[in-house]
């Protein structure tokens, strides 16, 4: 991990405070101390990033689910755990209920059951992180596609008759060469190969020189081809395909009715 992985504790007894930096004291983490809750929230301002929070219930002025919740509007990335008596119980119960706790820890505490906790706090938070991130460039890459199924379509609507022309212009060879993300093939309404940018190029191991101008059958590998016949007529299709072996995505957008305005096919990891 790329990222300082910190721990805040915040109680407004000194003597927990320093037994919870004892307990971590061999750990590869930052901990980070906080005595009230208004001095917690100024602990999480002054880092980037703190991924747990662990603060003690009964606190004055601010109590432990008071500020957690305060962090959850804040900081919702970051894990928060509650240490407490039995007696508070329910209060905190109703608190993880409402999904503004992550864990309750009764006081006291065993020091390694503590750790494991930390632990799978931990992990909680990073894979919260991935999955933020894969989305995000799901919906980067869903977006590249958009704008290049966009542009295509308007240069068919500019064609007459309505087809997709073999040649194209410099402009539009930049933009689909320009989607690093994903490849692109384009085949006009005779099934004839008319563009294959940089990324479909190094995916199937095209040469441009070996593929422009040809039909499709011709150079496609088989199981793509036969893909693409059986789904002839429909709007758009995806399946996935074992090519030189990396899975890749392929969908098949075909242009107009039946595939007589060309069809368009997106390679993407």
């Amino acid at each position: 991990m790329d990222q300082p992985i910190r721990i805040l504790f915040v109680d407004d007894e000194i003597n927990v405070l320093r037994s919870l930096e004892r307990a971590f004291m061999d750990e590869n983490y930052e901990i980070l101390t906080a005595s009230s809750g208004a001095e917690g929230l100024s602990a999480l301002q002054s880092v980037s990033t703190v991924q747990v929070v662990i603060s003690d219930y009964r606190m004055p002025e601010m109590n432990g689910v008071d500020f957690l919740r305060k962090v959850r509007k804040l900081w919702p990335d970051t894990v928060r755990i509650v240490l407490s008596g039995y007696a508070d119980a329910a209060s905190i119960v109703a608190a993880i209920n409402e999904g503004q706790i992550y864990k309750f820890i009764p006081k006291p505490w065993n020091d390694d059951e503590l750790k494991v906790t930390v632990v799978n706090a931990l992990e909680r938070y990073f894979l919260n992180q991935t999955n933020v991130q894969l989305t995000n460039e799901l919906k980067n890459k869903n977006d590249e596609l958009k704008r290049i199924n966009d542009h295509l379509e308007r240069l068919v609507s500019k064609t007459e008759p309505k087809i997709i022309p073999r040649k194209i212009t410099p402009a539009t060879v930049q933009i689909l060469d320009s989607a690093t993300a994903v490849g692109v093939i384009g085949v006009d309404h005779e099934g004839y190969i008319f563009q294959c940018n940089k990324e479909a190029m190094e995916l199937c191991s095209f040469r441009q020189s070996d593929i422009l101008g040809n039909r499709y059958q011709d150079k496609l590998p088989p199981e793509i081809i036969e893909f693409i016949e059986k789904n002839l007529g429909k709007q758009s299709m995806s399946a996935r395909f074992l090519i030189h072996g990396e899975e890749i995505r392929v969908t098949a957008s075909f242009m107009d009715n039946c595939c007589q305005a060309g069809m368009l096919l997106i390679f993407c990891k």
